[in-house]
């Protein structure tokens, strides 16, 4: 240690100091041993510890590492002291010995400008950061950059951050949007507006924040319309006026953005320019709504500050009266042209919109030259090719409208020119020719629209498709169908017998003609009493026709032969019905063969109309058979009597589905019982009664037992008794099948269904508990016993009154005089015989022993 004339540092040793100070005095340029010296010292006083610093960084003054660690700990020492204590200055005066050596380390800069930056010395600490600039390479600026700007950004040195964001913004260009917001936050909008506009020009430039361009377009124009006093080096209108064509998709904000900067410029004149500019130049209904809500906002804040301007005014002078008015007048006939306004946004969006125009015309009503200069521009403007909606009915309102006003010659030459327009279709041309016609007719100029019919039907000098769409629709008017209806229509009510009939003639020689005008071409023939020309003229139409559009014509040609000749060209008539009914689809089958029955009924031979009967069960739809075979029954009855009636049951039975067939089965047993065919009618039930489930069908089933009841006898009730459970069993069958799969299952697990719930039927047992309780029996399956229906199913009261049955005991019931319970004994090796069936008569024959021997038991 060296001694000098300063008051001298007194350094202890101790024991344990002294082999770290041999090892150092072998080795005083070694880096670890000096660090090991050190961290063995770190808990000694902090002026031990700095004086080892000391001396290691005498004998090593380029080690980075004893530097960083030395300043690092003379910090750590200072921490938390006033910065006014000279500790602050003595870590200074280390930092600056430390860079003559460390000038390249970026740590010690960052560390010595951080340092600085906390003790508040503004023009140090900007001195330092600039040396350190100097000092490193450009490759490190990076680090200290972020420093010096926060410490610029600190203190209210405003022309020195602007200087420093500038040097700052020449290495780093990409950070603009730093430098603009910290000019809004110091006010200075004009250089942040230029800023701004650099970066939005600038093509390639990449925002930090992840704004798009048009973003950034978005707050160049709020800054420079929000602050116009303040924004003096940009031309406000060039910028906003370019975003215009620019950004189209946001018109409505733009033009806003325009208009409040002249009006926060005081510009209010200017501002309203601006706004009527951009209603009548918006093509969107959403940047319309925005530019009007605003331009109406900016006129009542307008009215009402000059009202209250003049209220405060005691006495106001007349200019302040006619201001007041004038801006009051303003903004009324702003409110009442929205609706004109929004109408001319939509036709700018599509000025071949045929509906907007009609709605802009509503809008000025009461307004005739408006209405006249509306309906000229809409039909010079919307292009036939390119219309959405209907073309031709500018022109009819158009025509309309001075018709209504009496000018019948100015309405000719608008009907005249649309003649001459080129439409999309055929039908809007024939639209115009026929309103022009109408016109006539409401003005009584009968010969006139003959005319004008006469002048639109005319062939073109060659011969053009009506549906090739090259051709020019003035050529192909001469097919329409529309133009010719209109034609006989007037023909009919204003011209001669001969030129309507030549007009209808002409139609379906051009084989436009329709089933409808066939059927009125012929009425018209009938009228004027030429029935055979009438009727070739159907017949025409049949030949253009097929099914099923000739039914309307086979009706009326049919209906008026028969009125006409009814039975005196019977042959004729029947020729027309079979040609007729050849080829007849089910649908319309119906009415045609009632007709043609009919015919045969009242002028031909009855077994005739029978045979179409029976044709028109088979021929017409399988809903309708049911009626048809009513009619059948109905007429065969009257011509021939009820018996003759049966065969046609038996086929309609045999046709109709289950539900018809069913009611029909009734009818045909009702009609043999009024005969007193019991037989016969017992065995229609039967037959019937295979389609008749007794759950669904009781009607049925009450019925027959109602016939049986009053004409039947023991025998007959049971064997309908005997049909009905074996009905209900077959419908039974897939129940049973489900039922016995349960069953087995059961049984698999725990015994029967029976077993287990005593008190629970399956679906074979409830069908022989309701036989057993028709018949007044129970069957047992074991022994044979007399019981009780009741006493089958019997449980047990409780577990104290338990009864004891005997399966051998026989109970006797002494009520047999009932006869509503019957028994079944045990089957015995009896010796049976066929019955003759002449025993049952017209009944199907029985093969059920057991029912005979039942029967023979209750019988004895």
């Amino acid at each position: 240690m060296t001694k000098s004339d300063q008051p001298v540092v007194e350094i202890i040793f101790t024991d344990e100091d002294l082999p770290y100070e041999e090892e150092i005095l072998r080795n005083p340029y070694s880096v670890k041993h000096w660090l090991r010296y050190i961290d063995h010292k770190k808990n000694s006083p902090k002026n031990a510890v700095n004086i080892i610093y000391e001396r290691a960084l005498k004998e090593l003054p380029g080690s980075y590492k004893l530097w960083y660690n030395y300043l690092k700990t003379r910090r750590r020492q200072i921490k938390g002291r006033c910065i006014t204590d000279p500790g602050y200055e003595e870590v200074n005066n280390a930092f600056e010995r430390s860079l003559v050596f460390m000038h390249k380390m970026p740590r010690i800069w960052m560390d010595y400008c951080k340092f600085l930056t906390d003790q508040c010395f503004i023009t140090r600490t900007r001195q330092v950061f600039d040396r350190a600039l100097r000092s490193l390479p450009i490759t490190q600026h990076h680090r200290i950059w972020p420093l010096y700007l926060n410490f610029v950004q600190r203190h209210d040195i405003h022309e020195t951050a602007v200087r420093v964001f500038r040097r700052y913004l020449k290495l780093f260009p990409e950070n603009a949007e730093e430098y603009i917001e910290y000019l809004v936050s110091i006010n200075r909008l004009d250089e942040a507006a230029l800023v701004l506009a650099n970066i939005v020009n600038n093509e390639h430039f990449v925002s930090q924040h992840g704004k798009s361009n048009h973003q950034l377009w978005n707050e160049l124009c709020e800054l420079i319309s929000t602050n116009p006093d303040k924004v003096r080096s940009l031309n406000v209108d060039a910028i906003i006026r370019g975003g215009l064509r620019r950004y189209t998709d946001q018109l409505g904000h733009l033009w806003n953005s325009l208009a409040d900067y002249y009006v926060r410029s005081g510009l209010f004149e200017r501002a309203r320019d601006i706004y009527e500019e951009a209603i009548q130049t918006v093509t969107t209904v959403r940047d319309f709504t925005q530019v009007f809500d605003a331009y109406a906002q900016f006129e009542e804040l307008s009215l009402s500050r000059r009202m209250e301007e003049v209220s405060k005014i005691t006495k106001p002078s007349e200019d302040d009266d006619i201001d007041l008015d004038l801006r009051l007048a303003r903004f009324e006939y702003l409110m009442e042209r929205r609706l004109l306004l929004l109408n001319s946004v939509l036709l700018r969006q599509n000025p071949h919109n045929v509906h907007e125009w009609h709605k802009r015309v509503q809008l000025h009503e009461g307004k005739p030259f408006e209405i006249i200069d509306t309906y000229t521009e809409a039909v010079q403007t919307v292009s036939p090719k390119l219309a959405v909606g209907k073309l031709h009915t500018l022109w009819i309102e158009f025509a309309k409208f001075y018709e209504k006003n009496g000018q019948l010659e100015d309405a000719r030459l608008v009907f005249e020119k649309a003649t001459n327009v080129p439409f999309a279709k055929v039908d809007e041309l024939a639209g115009v020719w026929c309103e022009w016609c109408e016109m006539e007719i409401r003005s009584e100029q009968y010969q006139r629209a003959l005319k004008l019919m006469h002048r639109a039907t005319a062939p073109p000098a060659r011969k053009v498709a009506y549906h090739d769409e090259s051709e020019a629709v003035q050529t192909r008017l001469y097919k329409s169908l529309k133009i010719w209806s209109m034609y006989a229509d007037l023909e009919e009510s204003f011209g001669t017998f001969k030129s309507c009939k030549a007009v209808y003639d002409r139609i379906i020689d051009l084989k436009i003609a329709t089933p409808q005008i066939i059927i009125n071409y012929g009425m018209f023939l009938e009228e004027h009493n030429y029935f055979e020309e009438a009727f070739r003229a159907y017949e025409k139409g049949i030949s253009l026709f097929k099914w099923p559009n000739i039914y309307d014509i086979w009706n009326t040609y049919l209906t008026k032969f028969l009125k006409r000749y009814g039975g005196t060209k019977l042959e004729r008539a029947r020729d027309l019905f079979e040609q007729c009914l050849e080829n007849c689809p089910e649908k319309f089958a119906k009415s045609l063969y009632l007709l043609y029955a009919k015919l045969e009924e009242q002028h031909g031979m009855a077994r005739h109309a029978m045979s179409v009967y029976d044709r028109a069960t088979r021929a017409v739809l399988a809903e309708e058979q049911f009626e048809v075979f009513n009619i059948y029954i109905k007429k065969a009855a009257e011509i021939y009597g009820v018996p003759r009636t049966r065969q046609i049951y038996e086929q309609a039975i045999e046709a109709l589905n289950e539900e018809n067939s069913r009611e029909m089965c009734l009818r045909f047993a009702e009609m043999e019982t009024k005969l007193g065919e019991i037989d016969r009618a017992r065995a229609i039930y039967a037959h019937c009664s295979q389609m008749c489930d007794p759950r669904v069908t009781n009607e049925f089933w009450h019925t027959w037992k109602e016939f049986e009841v009053r004409h039947g006898n023991e025998d007959t009730m049971r064997e309908m008794l005997r049909i009905k459970r074996s009905v209900q069993a077959m419908y039974n069958t897939q129940v049973n099948m489900m039922s016995a799969q349960m069953l087995s299952s059961a049984n698999s697990v725990a015994g029967t269904v029976a077993d287990l719930a005593p008190g629970l039927k399956d679906g074979m047992r409830m069908l022989e508990a309701k036989a057993a309780e028709m018949a007044g029996t129970t069957v047992s399956k074991g022994n044979i016993m007399f019981v009780r229906g009741e006493t089958q199913g019997q449980t047990q009261d409780s577990d104290k009154q338990q009864k004891v049955v005997n399966p051998e005991k026989i109970d006797i019931d002494d009520d047999e005089d009932d006869g509503d319970e019957e028994t079944e004994e045990v089957e015995l090796p009896i010796e049976q015989k066929d019955i003759p069936s002449e025993v049952f008569g017209s009944l199907k024959k029985t093969n059920d022993k057991p029912e005979a021997e039942e029967d023979e038991d209750n019988n004895e």
